[in-house]
């Protein structure tokens, strides 16, 4: 049941729309952007993933080393150490490497559909030895006490966890650092405290006992986060059924808080589907979609990078309209729109 009306236009943006941000790189993907309105337009924060240019018998890839230098490492691929299976991580002699380092840069548009580049808003680069391989998905909530909260994927050869940083204005910025340690991902802050606390969704992983869940956490000051509590679970034989994470600030309705979430099977198809939690407890959950409300249908999101996959942690409301966009076949950048009426009758069915 896929009930998004995508844009006509999508892929709205694509890795030639730019120019690499790193000397001597290509543009491999965009992907998975955070949204915000401010001036009159619409801003996306990119994931850019870039690497070199590769030689035919060589896989070449960019890391930060201890100087904080971009460092390009090169592995024969015959070598029988190498295993390159996957297009999005290469593993060496035991060791575990990114293909490709991301980093954000923000784009803007008047009409939602063209965006282009100001020099105003310069890109953000990891820094530091935990972002050494490059920081991801940046979801951004914007704050009802004022400001702006960016969340993001810091990736490290030690771990993956959740950076944040604070902003007023997309030109300076406060690097708080990680408010979530290892392994932990998909976090989105709601724009709004309840009963004077503030929420944030995050995604700690266990290869073990658990799994890739949704949880919720409440903080006084967005930077201490405890209460823990798992909200939502993976369903076997279902669409989520190998992974779930959040997607960006959830939407206050009279009926609840409405989150559009992804779920993944574990041949790593992506799908959206969304949950209903309580407006005074969003520990609770009161509704969630059991068929996706987006599936991986048009060429473009089945075809590219990595395909059969559609991922949203961007968005923006306008009266009972979400404009979500999304990353497709982790490569292009898309635009669709929701009813939140037509999601919320599909989770009364």
């Amino acid at each position: 049941m896929d009930i998004a009306r995508r844009n006509p236009a999508n892929p709205i943006m694509r890795p030639s729309d730019l120019k690499p941000g790193i000397n001597g790189m290509e543009i491999t993907c965009l992907l998975n952007p955070g949204v915000f309105r401010m001036d009159g337009k619409t801003f996306l924060v990119l994931r850019v993933a870039e690497r070199p240019v590769q030689d035919g018998d060589k896989i070449s890839f960019p890391v930060y080393n201890e100087q904080g230098q971009i460092e390009v490492l090169s592995f024969d691929k015959n070598d029988p150490r190498l295993d390159a299976s996957d297009p999005r991580v290469i593993i060496y002699n035991g060791n575990y490497y990114l293909t490709t380092l991301s980093y954000l840069r923000i784009v803007c548009s008047e009409d939602g559909v063209n965006f282009y580049e100001d020099p105003a808003y310069p890109p953000i680069f990891g820094e530091g030895f935990q972002e050494s391989f490059g920081i991801e998905d940046c979801r951004v909530a914007t704050m009802a006490d004022g400001g702006f909260c960016l969340t993001f994927t810091e990736v490290s050869p030690v771990a993956v966890g959740v950076g944040l940083i604070q902003t007023n204005d997309f030109k300076t910025y406060d690097r708080v650092g990680m408010i979530f340690p290892p392994h932990n991902k998909d976090c989105a802050i709601f724009q709004e405290k309840i009963n004077g606390m503030y929420y944030a969704f995050h995604r700690p992983s266990s290869p073990e006992l658990g799994g890739n869940y949704i949880w919720v956490a409440e903080s006084p000051d967005r930077i201490h986060w405890g209460k823990h509590k798992c909200i939502c679970t993976t369903r076997p034989g279902y669409w989520d059924s190998a992974r779930v994470g959040a997607g960006c600030a959830p939407i206050w309705t009279p009926e609840g808080w409405l989150e559009i979430y992804h779920g993944a099977t574990k041949e790593n198809r992506y799908c959206l589907g969304a949950l209903l939690l309580d407006l005074n407890d969003p520990t609770k959950v009161l509704a969630r979609s059991e068929e996706p409300i987006m599936e991986p249908i048009a060429e473009y999101e089945q075809t590219g990078f990595f395909g059969n996959v559609v991922f949203t942690n961007g968005q923006w409301v306008e009266g009972d309209t979400i404009h979500i966009y999304y990353g497709a076949s982790d490569e292009v950048i898309c635009q669709a729109d929701f009813s939140i009426k037509e999601i919320l009758a599909t989770l009364k069915k």
